[in-house]
């Protein structure tokens, strides 16, 4: 008992630190799946039980984030479909085959979206107003092909969460920062909602086909909570441009990580 309490205690904190950096920058993972390793959780169960646990930064930012969410309405329509649906898929397929077999190429996906979201350093809506109307992730005069292409991309994101996750957030912010007319903070807040749900979804299908460890994640879900409800007020006030290079560096040097832990 002295030992649940001493891993409660540690994880909190843990997921405030992770809640904060995955509604920021979607690099949750990088914290909170190795806390759940650290305190003895094997590695699939460790992804399964940290997918559940991070419904709860979806649930914070959500609360956070109702002043950059309020106009967008039918941009949620838009992603949802998708992520949801994706993080079905790919909950199916980690069920199905280990992770081990997706590591090998977990690093380019990161490095790709670190270095498109890096691409994107000089394209900023900072100074436009978050809830202004004209803010949309698709513009009408778009080509249908382009629209299609953008989907499959958000798709492809929905599907790699709900099977291994890591800088899941970043391949979204990535593909946002490229393809809308939106500020930093409002993409993000869709960004966190989107994977919340898919998050979500995740869990149900782990609910009735794995093991969750529940008594971890609860005081990693509090802490992944809190952490998500202060984000959204931080990206407020930090120049998009530094966010942006910051997110970039870091998914950058989780994918030489992720590289060398792959291959070496």
């Amino acid at each position: 008992m002295t030992e649940y309490w001493q891993h409660f205690l540690f994880l909190i904190p843990m997921g405030i630190l992770a809640g904060i950096v995955s509604s920021t920058a979607g690099l949750a993972s990088l914290i909170s799946y190795p806390a759940l390793l650290a305190v003895g959780v094997p590695p699939i169960y460790a992804n399964v039980t940290n997918t559940a646990a991070l419904v709860m930064t979806g649930l914070g930012t959500t609360v956070s984030s109702r002043k950059e969410l309020g106009n967008h309405r039918a941009d949620i329509i838009k992603i949802l479909p998708f992520t949801v649906g994706g993080s079905i898929l790919g909950a199916w397929l980690l069920l199905s085959a280990p992770a081990t077999t997706f590591e090998k190429i977990v690093p380019f996906f990161v490095l790709v979206a670190g270095l498109l979201l890096l691409s994107q350093i000089n394209k900023s809506n900072h100074n436009r107003p978050a809830s202004a109307n004209r803010e949309s992730i698709e513009n009408d005069d778009q080509h249908p092909l382009y629209q299609f292409v953008v989907s499959i991309g958000i798709l492809l994101v929905g599907v790699y969460c709900g099977y291994f996750g890591a800088a899941g957030g970043v391949l979204l912010l990535a593909i946002l920062s490229a393809t809308t007319t939106m500020s930093f903070a409002s993409y993000n807040a869709l960004k966190n909602l989107s994977l919340g749900c898919a998050n979500l979804v995740a869990t149900i299908i782990y609910i009735l086909s794995s093991h969750i460890y529940w008594s971890l994640m609860v005081p990693l879900g509090i802490g992944l909570f809190i952490g998500g409800w202060i984000g959204p007020r931080i990206v407020r006030r930090l120049p998009e441009r530094l966010l942006k290079i910051v997110i970039s560096l870091a998914a950058i040097a989780l994918a030489v990580d992720l590289f060398v832990k792959a291959y070496f």
